[in-house]
């Protein structure tokens, strides 16, 4: 009777588990809005979205894969982390979505066995989630590299529209310039290829603002398509910007310098303090333990 009672609350852990992953997730899944440039550029891309080659009917894993999906709502989220990590060869956006699937399952399996208990099953949502903590990572040092020469790529574009060129004939005097190829003369390259590919300016700079996913880059495409649509001086918008971009950058300095004395506590507490204490009493406690301070 006792088994049956462990194993029927086993059980039992595991439904509420399942119930309270599942209505967390749903509780929390970001609304579409149409109107943004992210979630235009994912949509249109999804005409060649990888999750059209899961066949639910004869494989158990992608059976698995598509209740998450229409469950969890992940389909814009995985096509929006694939875009931003620049449209790799892999992983697709199904390959992130069956290693997530395989975490969450290796991962309470792995500690069930290693602490021979169910209570690691707690573990499922972790398993999930895991991956796209990794993925995030990787996706904001892709960022932090974009921001890299951002500024600087936004002055010389103003600097060579202002000599009588247009915008994109600008961006390929900055690739063709260009020592090293950065990232961010990469999804410019695309970007261009893609208009001479047939692809609206509108659609293709929507598309550069959806693959970098960056707040700033979004801000110059809205320029951009602004000055296109009014007819407003983009030489004038982009030294604004420019101008922006540089206090913005010079505030997020001076924000992190005075952080930096605050955030050298830790390590003086945790190593140092403890390290200058022992010194100190070390010969103290020697001479107590041989029997005396000697005076």
């Amino acid at each position: 009777m006792t088994n049956l009672m462990m194993v029927g609350l086993n059980l039992l852990l595991l439904l509420g588990t399942g119930a309270v992953f599942v209505g967390i997730f749903r509780l929390f899944s970001p609304a579409q809005d149409k109107g943004e440039i992210v979630d235009i550029a994912v949509r249109r891309y999804k005409s060649a979205s990888s999750f059209a080659r899961l066949d639910p009917e004869s494989k158990l894993l992608d059976r698995v894969a598509v209740f998450c999906l229409t469950t969890f709502h992940l389909e814009d989220k995985l096509e929006e982390m694939y875009l931003q990590l620049g449209s790799p060869e892999k992983p697709q956006p199904v390959d992130i979505l069956y290693t997530k699937i395989i975490v969450a399952v290796l991962l309470p399996a792995a500690l069930m066995l290693l602490f021979k208990s169910f209570w690691p099953i707690l573990f499922i949502p972790a398993g999930f989630i895991l991956p796209d903590v990794l993925i995030r990572g990787k996706i904001q040092k892709r960022q932090a590299e974009i921001l890299g020469n951002f500024s600087t790529t936004v002055d010389l574009a103003a600097l060579i529209i202002e000599s009588g060129l247009d915008y994109l004939t600008a961006f390929e005097r900055i690739i063709k310039v260009a020592r090293e190829k950065t990232i961010l003369e990469d999804e410019l390259e695309k970007t261009i290829g893609e208009i001479k590919l047939g692809y609206s300016r509108r659609e293709a700079l929507e598309r550069f603002a959806a693959r970098t996913g960056v707040q700033e880059v979004r801000t110059l495409v809205g320029l951009i398509i602004q000055s296109d649509e009014l007819g407003t001086s983009l030489v004038d918008l982009l030294r604004n910007f420019s101008t922006d971009l540089r206090y913005s950058r010079l505030n997020k300095a001076e924000k992190l310098a005075a952080q930096a004395s605050t955030k050298m506590l830790f390590p003086l507490f945790i190593f140092i303090f403890p390290t200058i204490f022992i010194l100190i009493l070390s010969p103290m406690l020697g001479g107590l333990l041989s029997g005396g301070l000697g005076f």
